[in-house]
């Protein structure tokens, strides 16, 4: 338990548990009677501050929300979330759990190696990307899902920043955080509709916090594993 407490920082600490906090009060204030969606969160706020850290625990939870997560998008017919999640970001995370496992650094589990791509590398994830974001918005248009253009635009910056997350470079942090902007608008909508949803809403709320926080450590752990690199 100790090894656990000094693992997180006070900030880090901070962060999880206002997270978790937030939620609950959330769920509980706008009387959500669907369970579900108060798991998701927690195990999906839980993996962010772990893949904050490079912690391969970080992406097996991400595989669990990732199937959480797709049960809560049925319930309002976003398909894009569906596709998203189930089709794209739950089987990049597993074949990222196997190349974290692949890579720690310096041989410490608890933390990946990052890597810093090529310029031509980031735009081969984008074309990528717009090709295959394309294709399914002909296929959502054809599912008639609701609020289109934000569900594209979730596809788009999911798929970037899976790919980057299994590449291992820290913008991927950045991409979800624009994922999360993406899903915030898109349920607060579906809360229009139904206020069951603001609980999803303050989920990405607190993704967007964390992502943001996430990209900041990537940063500083990324400069000193240069400085062990370099000292070698």
């Amino acid at each position: 338990m100790k090894k656990i407490f000094k693992y997180f920082s006070m900030f880090e600490w901070i962060l999880w548990l206002g997270s978790i906090v937030t939620v609950i009060i959330f769920f509980f204030v706008f009387k959500n009677e669907e369970r579900l969606y108060l798991v998701t969160t927690v195990v999906g706020v839980t993996s962010l501050i772990f893949l904050a850290k490079g912690n391969l625990v970080g992406i097996i939870l991400s595989i669990i929300f990732s199937i959480f997560y797709s049960v809560v998008a049925i319930t309002f017919r976003y398909y894009s979330e569906l596709i998203t999640y189930f089709g794209m970001t739950l089987p990049i995370c597993i074949i990222s759990l196997i190349q974290w496992i692949k890579n720690p650094f310096k041989g410490k589990k608890t933390e990946v190696e990052i890597v810093e791509l090529k310029n031509e590398e980031y735009v081969y994830v984008v074309v990528a990307g717009a090709m295959i974001t394309i294709l399914f918005y002909f296929i959502l248009t054809w599912l008639d899902t609701p609020n289109l253009l934000f569900g594209t635009i979730s596809i788009f910056t999911s798929f970037v920043a899976s790919i980057l997350s299994l590449k291992r470079s820290r913008f991927y942090a950045v991409s979800y955080a624009l994922n999360d902007i993406a899903l915030i608008v898109l349920w607060v909508l579906a809360s229009l509709e139904d206020l069951s949803y603001l609980a999803i809403v303050i989920c990405f709320s607190s993704f967007l916090i964390n992502d943001l926080y996430a990209f900041i450590n990537w940063t500083k752990m990324y400069k000193r594993q240069s400085e062990v690199k370099n000292n070698d």
